[in-house]
């Protein structure tokens, strides 16, 4: 029987193993690398993706906010205006208002007084005269109150001179009203000064 010598073939065996493990090695370190890089890569897109999103949202919220600027800016204009329609249409309601004051003092002095002064501050009258007597000054005063464009009649003073029969001196305060004003919808009232 013939002696085969397996050595060399055994040999032979172990280096072709041994390469077929080396390149399985560096075909593994290899595919290793690249899935590292893939994923490095994938990674990297989906931070630059973010951060593409992230610096548009940056941008969209820097135009939000000039737009709200823009806006309560216009708001601003929008009640500045509204106030001066709002004085406007107050001025205009008020412009005949003093026709009608000196119509409504003329009125409303009933025989035996005659006034030497009237003086008004804001929408106070101050009315100064002389009357023949006290029941005419009371007369005057039930007058100013059921007149339409003065009311709340307060006397001040009230002088009579038992010396002469020049009658009794007298200082009345009424306020000015104007019933268009109070009659005016969205509650202009009687706000501002006299015209």
């Amino acid at each position: 029987m013939p002696r085969i010598n397996l050595l060399p073939w055994r040999e032979a065996e172990r280096k072709r193993i041994r390469q077929e493990f080396g390149v399985g090695a560096v075909a593994a370190l290899i595919f290793a690398a690249l899935v590292y890089f893939a994923i490095k890569w994938q990674m990297q897109s989906a931070i630059d993706e973010q951060m593409a999103r992230n610096q548009f949202l940056t941008q969209q919220i820097s135009e939000l906010d000039k737009q709200i600027a823009e806006i309560l800016d216009l708001e601003e204009q929008k009640k500045r205006l509204q106030a001066r329609i709002t004085v406007i249409e107050q001025l205009e309601l008020s412009r005949p208002e003093i026709v009608h004051v000196f119509d409504q003092i003329v009125r409303t002095t009933p025989d035996g007084i005659y006034l030497t002064s009237v003086k008004q501050t804001d929408r106070k009258i101050e009315l100064k005269g002389v009357a023949q007597s006290s029941t005419r000054v009371a007369s005057y005063m039930r007058n100013i109150d059921s007149s339409e464009w003065l009311k709340d009649p307060a006397l001040q003073i009230l002088e009579t001179k038992s010396t002469n029969d020049s009658g009794a001196q007298f200082t009345l305060n009424a306020t000015q009203e104007n019933p268009q004003l109070a009659a005016a919808p969205d509650g202009a009232g009687n706000a501002g000064g006299a015209p």
